[in-house]
């Protein structure tokens, strides 16, 4: 039986070539990232964004890179554990009315890349989580680029774990009751003040 092995993926530069029996074709992986991810407004591509928004602000290490299956979105250099979400009014695909804005919460089950199995209680796995909201609302002058159309809501997980109406999701007018948005240049002070708060809760219950 073979041993199969968790392949680790490496930083590429983009200039790698798609080849055929060793002989290079006109295509490389810019091209694919381009063909791929170039509409950051779309829900799955605007998600990832999101986590490399708040990476950003927090220190983001390029070369470490992301993890599909990892149980959280980051971590910081110093340790603090992130899940990031994401939301917006303007949708990529032709709408009557902006998206109703609502963010999961729901606790999940950790994935063990070793076993390729679920493992442990459904929790949340992270120390804070980031809500990011896209609240710009002119389809054309919006851009993802512009920290100044988002806003993030940061909360120490213990606040989620205790809220009362629903264990898995929130409105952005729950969230706005816990919490104030808060703007790009203020996110790794906030990430790191929630982080104090999560960490002396659970000091508490020891």
């Amino acid at each position: 039986m073979n041993d199969l092995r968790e392949i680790k993926a490496s930083p590429k530069s983009g200039n790698e070539c798609l080849t055929n029996n060793g002989q290079n074709t006109n295509y490389n992986l810019l091209d694919f990232w381009r063909w791929s991810v170039s509409d950051i407004l779309s829900n799955a591509t605007r998600g990832r964004f999101a986590e490399f928004v708040v990476g950003t602000a927090v220190g983001l290490n390029p070369e470490n890179l992301r993890d599909e299956w990892d149980a959280y979105d980051l971590t910081t250099e110093n340790g603090i554990r992130i899940e990031v979400k994401s939301a917006a009014y303007i949708q990529s695909w032709n709408q009557r009315n902006f998206s109703s804005i609502s963010f999961s919460i729901k606790p999940a089950r950790y994935w063990d890349a070793e076993t390729n199995m679920q493992r442990g209680e459904a929790k949340r796995h992270a120390d804070v989580y980031v809500f990011c909201h896209l609240k710009h609302k002119d389809q054309k002058t919006i851009d993802p680029l512009k920290m100044e159309q988002w806003d993030f809501y940061v909360l120490p997980t213990y606040r989620l774990d205790n809220y009362e109406r629903s264990q898995s999701s929130i409105t952005i007018n729950s969230l706005r009751r816990l919490t104030e948005p808060k703007k790009y240049s203020d996110l790794k002070t906030e990430i790191e003040k929630a982080f104090e708060e999560q960490k002396n809760v659970a000091q508490q219950k020891i």
